[in-house]
């Protein structure tokens, strides 16, 4: 009973974890043109190929999360993804008032995301 348990308490895990990558990935090609200015403001050399190319490494390391195929890499590599991603978009350092204030919050939660993206890859090893 408790090995059942566990096993759906993780799968349940990797589908929210991975799930929340792959829609976020799928929406970046509904807003293409928004993220790749943002991106080429910030200095991104080929910022559409960037973003496109990072939207299909975010959908595809999703899934691979989800349905446990190299969760522990999978893992780690979104963690990678959500670090840059941060950098790039997140800049609160650059910010002030309620701008500054909502993208601290933004990276308090990356931090989390990140957090469970490494007990998720903890767990795969």
């Amino acid at each position: 009973m408790l090995a059942e348990s566990q096993t759906i308490l993780w799968f349940i895990g990797r589908l929210l974890l991975g799930g929340l990558f792959v829609v976020g990935g799928i929406h970046h090609f509904f807003t293409l043109p928004a993220i790749t200015q943002a991106l080429a403001a910030r200095g991104v050399p080929a910022a559409k190929l960037v973003l496109v190319s990072g939207s299909v490494f975010q959908i595809l390391a999703g899934l691979a999360l989800i349905f446990g195929v190299y969760p522990a890499w999978a893992g780690l590599g979104l963690v990678a993804f959500t670090i840059a991603a941060s950098v790039l978009l997140v800049n609160f350092w650059d910010m002030e008032g309620p701008a500054r204030a909502s993208a601290i919050s933004t990276w308090q939660s990356n931090l989390a995301i990140i957090g469970g993206l490494l007990v998720a890859a903890a767990h795969s090893l």
